[in-house]
């Protein structure tokens, strides 16, 4: 290979932009300060110092919200400009290097800013002043007049969510005064929106994070453990590797002053991070501590994790239930609270007496499509992708804790919000999402493939084994009638495979789900691992289930909303969907059962939660020579249940969960009448403030009815007699419906029980009993109630795909 500078070549330049757009020394710097969507690099053949010789070749990525030169550098324009070097080379070696001319349209050339230009030019929306504080990021650094005195700005990103408290801080031109809060100086665009500053540096050289900014600079030393002093002795080693002109490094010890420079800030923060147990420090970090003993207090803090973000949560309260109860109602995106992109909100009501309990964000197209976005860079770039399976089964161990300590807040709000019986939520709402949730912990790390004997390609060997690989970006839809539990049980199998999500809770019910948001936070589940997105189905459904960056689709609700999703997952970018639809369960009652038991459970299969279960019994067929029997006594049990207040220990059934359900349930009574079913009781609204329906009984109800074929979702029990004896019959009639999803027997003779339990076309069939489902048992449907399982180790394997490796040895 030619030498490249030869004459007859010529030489090549790298360049960090994307010619002729920013031409000069501080192209990168002014890809910034203009809001550019895309940075790159260019090589090009030499000119003479004008950076407009013709084009080698060109590389682009796109500039992330919160870039600074350094993640460009780092993420791009340093490891693909090495690589994008050699293939030109390559390309001047084969003869095949293009040569294009710079066209002069849109060129720019923009040379070197010196601080004096660089004063922050505050009429501008928070954006742009965002774009020009990083783009002048270390040098020469942009500055602004504060008590006058110049004060230069490092370490900006936008920030969304509540503006946060804190102390207010007069700027000169500013358009209104900045809060020094937690985590760093909030300043304010003249469009009202924010963003957040995390360092100062004063006239002086001294830097400071901008949190300090009204401290006194005196802080109590911490008081090192054994290993933290050990960590220390380690970094004091570095300290005198670096500075091998300071014969003792003490405590006093200047790092700068001692006679370091950049390139040693960038090798002591690498050697901390191979040395001390992959402890990672920024740049800053160094020149913000500069003298050893502050150095070594804020390397122990920072392993501490005492450096970690302010949270912030806006609640609206609620005095209820014994207890005061705080509840989020914004969306929760990327770790943090905020409102939705455009300001929307509703209203979520108590069914218990119509009220309005707060107003929750709506959220929007871009709401969803900033979510899936954190979603994506959490999997592909944050510490939950690179996390060791046992650490991610820690945290969610660590999740389920918590949400077993706010257990009676939980269902306090699940009762308010859906209606569900105190007791009940308690119990199973709360108390089995707690189960789901260790259950799936403790798979994480046991995910594993296995090994496949192959041919033999002699005289060589091979090697094929499977490894069980995360999906990505999952999105999770969920219905309305077990908020929390539906969440864990789709999310704890999705997050235990090491998926990230992002999950729409039913419009109706969405403040149990935002409130297991914020404990995520507090259990150290990463930012952007799990965003909860408020709002429509409609809107927020649909566009996730057609966003190209999704890869899995899990949804739990109706069937004809289940293939519209199933469509789009399709024509989207063909995701990966699971969906558990609706549901027309039978129960088989055969004379020769336990009527007590029957009963009981009977009851139990219908109106659990307010019949509002999806895989309640939607029609009884109970042998004929039981049939009066079992229906007489059904009434007589229905007439002791108390209806009323969910809150109260005493309620045995609540409110349905919204009025247009309620209504919807009443218009289905109707139905049943017109067309002739017999209505033995109930069918109407309880005279009460809330949606109250009175548990209902219909018997007679033949197979061509309304009632016999669609799914009321309510406390509606439809009995139907079939002949003594004729098994095969009635598991005609049973098996006759689109629905597959549960089902049940009940009987003393165990060879008739399981005969039927094989001849049933149901995912799940319960023999002598019902509604018993248990977090390591898989749940699911056949035909129009759907496929892929929840529950159990198949759920896991819904979030997960399987590599092949062979190896030829």
């Amino acid at each position: 290979m030619d030498v490249i500078d030869h004459p007859k070549h010529g030489s090549i330049i790298y360049h960090p932009s994307l010619l002729p757009r920013h031409r000069g020394a501080s192209a990168i710097n002014w890809t910034l300060i203009h809001g550019d969507k895309q940075a790159g690099f260019s090589v090009f053949w030499a000119d003479d110092g004008l950076d407009t010789g013709p084009i080698l070749l060109q590389r682009a990525c796109s500039v992330e919200p919160n870039d600074t030169v350094d993640t460009l550098y780092n993420r791009f324009l340093f490891p693909e400009g090495i690589k994008a070097m050699v293939e030109a080379v390559q390309l001047i070696a084969d003869g095949k290097a293009p040569n294009i001319s710079q066209p002069d349209d849109g060129a720019t050339y923009e040379g070197i800013q010196k601080k004096d230009n660089a004063k922050i030019p505050w009429d501008q929306p928070a954006t742009m002043l965002h774009n020009w504080i990083r783009g002048h990021d270390k040098v020469p650094g942009a500055w602004t007049l504060i008590n006058d005195q110049v004060v230069t700005f490092y370490g900006s990103s936008l920030f969304e969510g509540a503006t946060p408290s804190g102390q207010p801080l007069e700027i000169k031109d500013a358009p209104k005064p900045g809060i020094i809060s937690k985590n760093g100086l909030v300043l304010f665009g003249n469009d009202g929106k924010m963003l957040m500053v995390r360092n100062l540096q004063f006239e002086d050289g001294r830097m400071i994070p901008a949190s300090k900014y009204f401290s006194t600079g005196d802080t109590t030393a911490l008081e090192l453990t054994e290993d933290e002093n050990a960590m220390a002795h380690k970094i004091k080693a570095i300290w005198k590797g670096i500075l091998s002109n300071v014969a003792i490094i003490e405590d006093s010890t200047d790092f700068f002053k001692s006679g370091a420079a950049s390139m040693d800030v960038v090798r002591l923060v690498e050697e901390i991070k191979q040395q001390c147990d992959g402890l990672e420090l920024q740049n800053e970090d160094v020149y913000m501590a500069t003298k050893f003993e502050d150095f070594i207090q804020m390397v122990v803090r920072k392993s501490r994790g005492e450096d970690k973000e302010e949270f912030v949560v806006n609640y609206a309260s609620r005095a209820v239930n014994n207890m005061t109860v705080n509840m989020p109602y914004q969306c929760f995106i990327n770790g943090q609270f905020m409102d939705a992109e455009d300001g929307k909100e509703y209203e979520t009501i108590n069914p218990t007496d119509g009220s309005v309990i707060c107003k929750v964000s709506y959220c929007s197209v871009a709401d969803v499509d900033k979510a899936v976005a954190a979603a994506k860079d959490a999997f592909e770039n944050g510490e939950w992708g690179k996390m060791n399976p046992r650490d991610r089964g820690r945290l969610l161990y660590k999740l389920a804790d918590l949400m077993e300590e706010h257990q009676e807040e939980l269902a306090t709000i699940e009762a308010i919000d859906s209606g569900a019986v105190y007791t009940l939520a308690l119990k199973t709402h709360v108390g089995m999402s707690v189960q789901t949730f260790r259950y799936f912990a403790g798979w994480c790390d046991k995910i594993q493939g296995s090994t496949i004997p192959i041919n033999q390609a002699r005289p060589n060997r091979n090697l094929t084994f499977t490894k069980k690989e995360p999906i990505g970006v999952c999105a999770i839809v969920i219905p309305w009638n077990y908020p929390l539990m539906m969440l864990a049980w789709k999310s704890a199998a999705c997050l235990a495979a090491g998926n990230t999500l992002v999950l729409k809770p039913a419009q109706v019910t969405p403040l149990t789900a935002l409130k297991f948001a914020e404990l995520t936070v507090k259990a150290g589940i990463p930012k952007g691992v799990i965003n909860i997105l408020p709002g429509s189905g409609g809107l927020v459904g649909q566009r996730l289930s057609e966003h190209p960056d999704i890869r899995k689709l899990g949804f739990t609700g109706s069937t004809p909303i289940g293939k519209q999703i199933m469509k789009s997952c399709a024509v989207s970018n063909l995701k990966k969907v699971s969906l558990e639809l609706g549901g027309k369960s039978p129960l088989i009652i055969f004379s020769d059962c336990d009527l007590d038991k029957a009963v009981r459970m009977g009851m139990g299969a219908v109106f659990f939660n307010k019949g509002e279960n999806c895989i309640a019994a939607g029609r009884l067929f109970v042998e004929e020579s039981i049939h009066d029997e079992f229906l007489r006594r059904v009434v007589e049990e229905i007439k002791k249940m108390k209806i009323g207040d969910p809150l109260d220990r005493s309620t045995d059934h609540g409110p349905q969960n919204h009025k247009a359900h309620m209504e919807k349930l009443l218009e289905y009574c109707e139905t049943g009448v017109k067309e002739g079913a017999t209505l033995v009781y109930g069918g109407r609204q309880v005279p009460r403030p809330g949606f109250f329906m009175e548990p209902t009984v219909f018997t007679d109800v033949e197979d061509h009815m309304y009632l016999a074929e669609e799914e009321s979702f309510g406390p509606i029990m439809v009995i139907s007699k079939f002949k003594d004896g004729d098994v095969d019959d009635v598991l005609r009639r049973a098996n006759n419906t689109e629905y597959g999803l549960a089902s049940g027997v009940f009987t003393k003779d165990i060879s008739k029980a399981m005969y039927v339990s094989e001849k049933l076309e149901a995912g799940t069939v319960f023999i002598n009993t019902y509604n018993k489902t248990d977090v390591a048992a898989p749940f699911g449907g056949f035909k129009q109630s759907g496929f892929g399982k929840d529950l159990g180790e198949d759920a896991l394997h819904e979030y997960l795909k399987t590599k092949a490796v062979t190896v030829e040895y």
